[in-house]
């Protein structure tokens, strides 16, 4: 069994892409990052940085006690590891998949989440910021619209956890669209990842989150205030 402490964020939702995929028994513990669920002691022994997702493993392959695991990346290489699955296992291969995992974690993420808290969260527009995030994310997807060219997934022809750490992050933002008319890989591949019946399992999860926009003063102060910005 697999405990993931889990909001329907970007982040959060790489994880159940992973164990849908694969198959595996899991629970959702609920995690509001809005009421302030990630800074609560018990959950900071488990995420110490107090951002989901994290996950504990009760059943780990050296059959030994139950292991605690933050940060999205690492738990989707973890589980790749684990289960085998979604990860080449050839040096070359492996190599090239963990390039573009970490090229989500350091910049496709980040940049995307900027993007989405000038232009969603902020109290006031500025000019500055958004124009400059905005920038930025277009560049990153023209990065990834010519990695694609050519290759069904980001590492070819098979399917992996780099895949599943870039696309919840792609017009992440309800409130602010992305403009992807330029970017004819990357919607083509946004497509057909969406379609695949684990997808749509994994998706269907963030039903229960609320609007971020209707947030109150006290929920944004605690997302924004706290360092708990998923």
């Amino acid at each position: 069994m697999i405990e993931l402490y889990y909001w329907p964020t970007p982040n959060g939702r790489k994880i159940p892409l992973f164990l849908e995929e694969a198959g595996l028994d899991y629970k959702i513990v609920r995690v509001d990052i809005g009421h302030g669920d990630q800074l609560k002691p018990d959950f900071l022994v488990i995420s110490p940085n107090g951002r989901m997702p994290a996950i504990i493993d009760h059943a780990p392959a050296d059959g030994g006690a139950p292991i605690s695991l933050f940060e999205s990346g690492a738990i989707l290489q973890y589980l790749a590891e684990k289960t085998g699955k979604f990860l080449p296992r050839d040096v070359r291969g492996r190599v090239e998949c963990m390039q573009w995992l970490f090229w989500q974690m350091a910049g496709l993420g980040p940049m995307t989440g900027q993007y989405g808290h000038f232009h969603v969260y902020a109290p006031e527009p500025i000019a500055y910021a958004r124009e400059r995030y905005a920038r930025e994310v277009g560049r990153l997807l023209g990065v990834l619209d010519r990695r694609l060219a050519g290759r069904e997934y980001i590492c070819g022809k098979e399917y992996t956890i780099a895949d599943m750490a870039c696309w919840p992050w792609i017009d992440a933002y309800d409130k602010a669209p992305f403009d992807l008319a330029p970017y004819a890989e990357v919607r083509r591949w946004r497509a057909m990842i969406a379609a695949r019946p684990a997808t749509v399992r994994a998706q269907a999860l963030g039903e229960f989150r609320a609007d971020a926009t209707s947030m109150t003063e006290e929920e944004r102060r605690i997302l924004f205030g706290h360092g708990g910005k998923a």
